[in-house]
């Protein structure tokens, strides 16, 4: 492990790119960054709260890459059309849970969650329930997904409407399994996925109101923690806040894309296959420095 004092701008541009990569596929970006910085020798406080502000390249990325079905519902919400409000409200319902949980139990969590064992125990765990879930509806055996209309042509795209049409009880459901991603190496992109997924929503359809679920949810944490922390975010400085933010932004912007074409085709597998190795070496490397 390097010895450092505090976070440099070296360490930021490291720190941008692990989350730019796995803020929205299914491993766990909090995870992986406490794990970096750790490895990095980074201020435990200072790699905490990094983890988290950083997080705003990122959500701005999902701005850029819904900008056009953004800009179409907010101008829904405002006309009152019942399409639009009925995707507002289903991401309300969405991301009370979880922010109503982080508010409560913040302190709890930061002091007992963020280490190696807690997030190996989360990427073990979650590696092993996205493989479960994966396997079993390929079987068959969940609900049919709700994108069987044949694809429309025009502005909106076959995956704008997928997510249009999801209910507010799936809102819901997608809510409360949100919830186990506070636990970081859980993830919240495999916690909404998996949610949506077992509330019967295609993979594509469950990753896109993921994705639109991390601008309330992962907005609120970023201010709520800026806030709090900035004494401490002044200490790593203007010059790796910024480089931290605008990497993380570039590279979730073209991991978005290219995650979503995947799951046109692809398994969750191998991303559980993953958790469950870097897992299984982040546990062994502890036990044998122990």
């Amino acid at each position: 492990m390097v010895s450092a004092r505090s976070l440099n701008p070296l360490h930021a541009l490291l720190l941008g790119i692990v989350e730019g990569l796995t803020e929205y596929l299914p491993v766990s970006s909090t995870g992986h960054l406490l794990l970096v910085s750790h490895w990095l020798g980074i201020p435990k406080d200072q790699a905490d709260s990094f983890s988290i502000v950083i997080q705003a390249g990122a959500i701005l990325a999902v701005v850029v890459h819904y900008r056009a079905l953004l800009a179409t519902h907010l101008r829904g919400v405002l006309g009152r059309e019942a399409r639009s409000l009925r995707l507002l409200f289903a991401l309300v319902i969405a991301c009370v849970p979880t922010i109503g949980t982080a508010l409560v139990f913040r302190k709890a969590i930061k002091a007992k969650l963020f280490g190696n064992t807690p997030v190996a125990i989360g990427l073990l765990v979650g590696g092993i329930v996205m493989i479960v879930v994966d396997r079993w509806r390929a079987r068959g055996a969940a609900a049919p997904p709700a994108d069987t209309e044949p694809v429309r042509t025009g502005a909106t795209s076959h995956a704008e409407m997928d997510v249009e049409k999801v209910t507010l009880r799936q809102a819901g459901v997608v809510g409360l399994t949100q919830i186990a991603a506070l636990w970081p190496g859980t993830s919240r992109s495999l916690s909404a996925i998996v949610g949506g997924q077992l509330a019967g929503l295609s993979t594509r359809a469950a990753a896109d109101f993921a994705f639109l679920l991390g601008l309330p949810v992962l907005g609120g944490a970023c201010l709520y923690e800026g806030y709090k922390e900035r004494a401490v975010l002044a200490e790593c400085g203007a010059l790796s806040l910024g480089i931290g933010l605008l990497v993380s932004f570039l590279v979730a912007w073209g991991v978005i894309a290219v995650f979503l074409r995947y799951l046109r085709r692809g398994s969750l597998v191998p991303f559980g296959l993953y958790r469950i190795v870097l897992a299984i070496g982040v546990l062994a490397s502890g036990y044998l420095a122990g």
